[in-house]
């Protein structure tokens, strides 16, 4: 957690690989890396996102490789025997927290109430998602979370945008930011990957207006 940390105070972003292709999975992670952000979720939306994310791993690139969209605590062991780094769920389920808990593995539980942001907190659990964030009340429940649970942090995703990430920035409690805005479909079916590397610029130097 503590080099997960480290890279997250230097650049608070977690970019979406939502990718079928293993090939492009990898060109996208290097293209997100070349544009500063070297911590990257793999969201399980598709049947080859798992052999994607084994292939970043792989690459052998310095790259902190998270595993997204777990569901199950088999997706959860599955994720973690292929290489993930840390774990990020939709929502909160005891048995993954426990067991990335027992692992050592980081845990980002999607909570979008105070009592689910309560039950993450009496698991152990010091990090969570915030999720979907602009529909669960954005900037104002983040402010409202973080005067009540004043160890917790998150990482607010859905919604976020370069049109609002430094808003979620300013809150001394967000650990970072997650977003798929960062790897647009079109752009990466193209090939054009200096996209994906401009726009992992344009965010890093909106979060260093922030965060310094």
């Amino acid at each position: 957690m503590r080099d997960l940390n480290e890279r997250l105070r230097a650049a608070p972003i977690v970019p979406l690989i939502d990718e079928s292709n293993a090939d492009r999975s990898v060109a996208t992670a290097k293209a997100l890396d070349a544009g500063g952000l070297s911590v990257v979720e793999v969201v399980l939306r598709s049947e080859g996102a798992l052999a994607g994310m084994q292939a970043i791993c792989d690459a052998g690139d310095d790259l902190i490789v998270g595993a997204g969209t777990v569901l199950t605590i088999d997706q959860a062991r599955q994720v973690h025997r292929a290489g993930a780094q840390f774990i990020v769920s939709p929502g909160l389920v005891d048995e993954i927290a426990r067991y990335c808990l027992d692992e050592g593995l980081p845990f980002f539980p999607g909570t979008m109430t105070a009592g689910e942001v309560q039950r993450a907190y009496a698991l152990g659990l010091r990090e969570v998602k915030f999720f979907p964030a602009s529909l669960a009340g954005g900037v104002p429940m983040l402010k409202a979370f973080g005067s009540v649970f004043r160890e917790m942090r998150f990482m607010p995703t859905g919604g976020v945008s370069p049109a609002n990430l430094t808003e979620f920035l300013a809150l001394p409690h967000v650990l970072a930011c997650g977003g798929s805005w960062l790897t647009p479909a079109e752009a990466i079916a193209a090939g054009d990957y200096d996209t994906v590397t401009a726009l992992a610029q344009q965010a890093v130097e909106l979060a260093q207006t922030v965060r310094g």
